[in-house]
C-alpha cells in the first residue's frame, strides 16, 4: 500500500510540496525510484526523497529533509510501536499521523506525546482506504490515467498459488500479488520473467510485453496469461 499511497501523493488531488518515502529495505526503495523518479515529480513541482531508515537517526534526518520542521502528514504502514512513535516525533504544528496498518493484536500501543497534542494541536486517525467513497476516488482516479494500481503488481500466479503465497507472507518483501483464478501458473516475481524464459518462451514473451512499461503489468501481458496459461494452453 506504500506504493499506492505515493502514487496518490504525488498525482492525487492534493498539491504536495514535499514527499518523503521512508523504507528500512533497499531492494523496495530502488523499485519505488523506478516507478516515481524524483526527476518526473520535480517537473510537477514536488519534492520527493527516498529514505533508507536502517541505521539512521530517522527523526533527525527527515526533520532535516523538511527545514528543520515537522511533517503536515505521517503515514505509518506498520504495525510496530516503533514506527508509530517515530511518526508521532516527526508531527508539526496540527500534524496528523495516519496510522494505516491495521493491527492483529488488540492490546497494541505505543507512547504519544500528549503534549503536542495539547499545545501543537497533533493528532492521530486510522484508516483503511476502503470506505465507498474511498473505492470510488480511487476507481475514477484510476481511470482518468492519474494513478496507475498495476505499479503496485510485483508477482502473478494462478489459483494454486494462493496457499504458499499466503504461508508466506511473513518473510514476502514483494509488493502486490496479482491472482487469476483461472491460470496454472506459480508464483512468479515479474522481475523474474526474462530469467525463466530462458527455458519457457511464454515468461519471454511476458517480459517482451512489459518493456514498453517498464515492467509495469499491463492489459496485454494479462490478455497473455488467460491465453497462454489456462486449460489446454497450459503447460
Amino acid at each position: 500500500m506504500g506504493a499506492g499511497a505515493l502514487d496518490y501523493a504525488l498525482h492525487g488531488p492534493y498539491a504536495s510540496r514535499r514527499v518523503v518515502a521512508v523504507d528500512v529495505n533497499a531492494e523496495r526503495l530502488e523499485r519505488m525510484r523506478r516507478l516515481f523518479p524524483p526527476e518526473a515529480a520535480a517537473r510537477r513541482g514536488v519534492e520527493l526523497h527516498f529514505v533508507d531508515a536502517t541505521g539512521i537517526d530517522v527523526p533527525s534526518v527527515l526533520r532535516s529533509l523538511n527545514d528543520g520542521d515537522g511533517y503536515d502528514d505521517v503515514m505509518v504502514f506498520a504495525a510496530h510501536r516503533g514506527l508509530v512513535e517515530t511518526a508521532d516525533a516527526l508531527l508539526g504544528q496540527d500534524g496528523c499521523l495516519n496510522f494505516f496498518a491495521g493491527p492483529t493484536d488488540r492490546s497494541f500501543s505505543a507512547g504519544l506525546n500528549l503534549y503536542n497534542v495539547h499545545y501543537e494541536g497533533t493528532h492521530v486517525v486510522g484508516t483503511s482506504g476502503g470506505s465507498r467513497s474511498d473505492m470510488e476516488e480511487s476507481l475514477s482516479l484510476s481511470a482518468a490515467g492519474a494513478i496507475n494500481p498495476s505499479k503496485m503488481v510485483t508477482h502473478v500466479g494462478g489459483l494454486d498459488a494462493v496457499p504458499d503465497a499466503l504461508l508466506g507472507l511473513p518473510t514476502f518483501t514483494g509488493g502486490k500479488v496479482l491472482v487469476y483464478p483461472h491460470a496454472d501458473m506459480d508464483l512468479v516475481a515479474i522481475e523474474d520473467f526474462a530469467e525463466l524464459g530462458r527455458h519457457d518462451a511464454r515468461f519471454a514473451d511476458l517480459a517482451d510485453l512489459l518493456r514498453g512499461t517498464d515492467g509495469i503489468w499491463n492489459p496485454e501481458a494479462e490478455r497473455y496469461v488467460l491465453d497462454h496459461f489456462t486449460g489446454a494452453s497450459a503447460g
